[in-house]
């Protein structure tokens, strides 16, 4: 797979991780195994587990294969692997762009970001979706149409907490009961990741960028999607919740003309490559 960083430097990598899933992806008995990888119950039996204290034994080997920088995040005793997996950072190592007219990114992770229009699909990694589909709800999608889905993967060597994108009012909160795919492109190419997948929503009357509903995707292997429960004011920055072990994803949907996406993303998504971005990082301007 390629990526883009901010600097437009091209990053070719294909790990591990991502050849065991092309094959079991693309394979039939793959695919027989995924059936069963996918239900809810088989993620809480390995959240369970990587809950418990037995689970740190996986800590050490984790921090050296993914070269993680330890120095980044808050010193701390972990008490398991999914405390590990969720550790804070040093707040100096993921400083927010605090410019009102600057949009944000809510995470780490590869972003790439589609148009949306008015009842048709966008694709997401050679997957076909809609708005409506997505959120489950006609009245609400089509708030969104003429503007921008922002989707923010983030896979196992990111951080992963995620934040508020700018100061605003919560007005709703849902979620929507589904299965646990990986969220990697190999699997989003052949199966319906987004529209079959857990997720949660947050619907927020923003200050500067109107109406955003900001979705997290789970995944395969993820405990659970933990959003801290919030109704009424929340601020740009202001952690907003974190994912349990596995990858992830974070989706923006932005309404028409509330926000010009920066242009080397656009460029990078329409050549086919996701662009490498930080939590709190500039990914837009509001539109004045």
């Amino acid at each position: 797979m390629t990526y883009k960083d901010r600097q437009g430097n091209l990053i070719e990598q294909t790990t591990g991780q991502d050849r065991f899933l092309h094959n079991l992806y693309t394979r039939k008995a793959g695919r027989i195994v995924i059936k069963v990888m996918t239900r809810p119950f088989l993620s809480k039996i390995a959240g369970f587990y990587l809950s418990r204290s037995i689970s740190k034994i996986h800590i050490k080997r984790f921090v050296k294969k993914q070269k993680i920088n330890m120095d980044d995040y808050m010193p701390q005793k972990y008490t398991s692997y999914n405390d590990f997996f969720t550790r804070p950072i040093k707040p100096e190592r993921r400083p927010v762009d605090m410019n009102t007219n600057v949009l944000i990114s809510p995470a780490d992770g590869k972003v790439t970001v589609y148009k949306i229009g008015e009842n048709t699909p966008f694709e997401i990694k050679n997957s076909r979706y809609t708005v409506e589909s997505i959120l489950r709800d006609k009245e609400l999608a089509a708030k969104y149409t003429g503007g921008w889905c922002v989707v923010v993967r983030l896979s196992v060597d990111n951080y992963h907490r995620y934040c508020y994108i700018d100061d605003g009012i919560v007005v709703g909160n849902r979620y929507i009961k589904g299965i646990l795919h990986t969220v990697n492109p190999i699997a989003t190419a052949i199966a319906d990741v987004y529209k079959e997948n857990s997720r949660e929503y947050t619907v927020i009357q923003t200050k500067n960028f109107g109406t955003v509903t900001q979705i997290e995707v789970g995944a395969t292997m993820v405990g659970r999607i933990v959003n801290y429960p919030v109704t009424g004011p929340v601020t740009k920055g202001q952690e907003k919740g974190k994912f349990e072990f596995g990858g992830s994803t974070v989706v923006l949907l932005l309404q028409q003309d509330a926000a010009a996406i920066s242009d080397d993303i656009i460029q990078n998504t329409l050549e086919g490559h996701e662009t490498l971005v930080k939590m709190g990082e500039n990914i837009g301007t509001k539109i004045i």
